[in-house]
C-alpha cells in the first residue's frame, strides 16, 4: 500500500473517490501550553495493488519528539482494514479520513502523525507546535 497523500487539515471529505482537503497545515501557534486544538482531520489517499489484498490492521498515532503518544489511553487508534481489488484491476485508490477533536499538546515542539499498517510505519507527517507571545 502506497500513501500518495498524508496531510493534516481543517476539513477533509471524499466525494465520489475525490479527496477534498481544506486548510492543510503543518504548524499550530499557541500562547500557552498545554493547548487543545479543537478540531482537525488527517486526510490520506492510498494506492492499493493486488499484492495488498487481505486483512490488515491500520494504526494512527500522534507522537511527541520522544515517541510518546499525546493520548496514551486512546493512541494508537487501530482499526481493521479489509483490502480487495476488482478482478483484473492493476491498482485502486481509496481515501481515508480521520477526524480529531480536542487534541491536547503538552508542550511546544515537533510532533508526528504516524500511520502504520500491520505494525509497520507507512507514513509520517510532522506537525510543529510553536509558542507565541501575546500582543501588547
Amino acid at each position: 500500500m502506497d500513501i500518495q497523500v498524508a496531510v493534516l487539515c481543517d476539513y477533509a471529505a471524499d466525494y465520489q473517490g475525490k479527496l477534498c482537503v481544506q486548510g492543510a497545515f503543518d504548524t499550530l501557534f499557541a500562547r500557552q501550553f498545554p493547548v487543545i486544538h479543537p478540531a482537525c482531520a488527517l486526510a490520506l489517499r492510498t494506492c492499493i495493488v493486488p499484492e495488498d489484498a487481505g486483512d490488515h490492521k491500520l494504526g494512527i498515532s500522534i507522537i511527541d519528539e520522544d515517541g510518546t503518544p499525546i493520548d496514551k489511553e486512546r493512541m494508537p487508534i487501530v482499526g481493521d482494514l479489509k483490502v480487495a481489488l476488482p478482478e483484473g484491476a492493476s491498482f485502486l485508490t481509496r481515501n481515508l479520513i480521520m477526524n480529531f477533536q480536542g487534541l491536547k499538546f503538552e508542550k511546544a515542539g515537533v510532533y508526528t502523525v504516524e500511520v502504520t499498517l500491520d505494525g509497520e510505519t507507512i507514513s509520517r507527517t510532522p506537525i510543529r507546535l510553536v509558542m507565541v507571545q501575546a500582543e501588547a
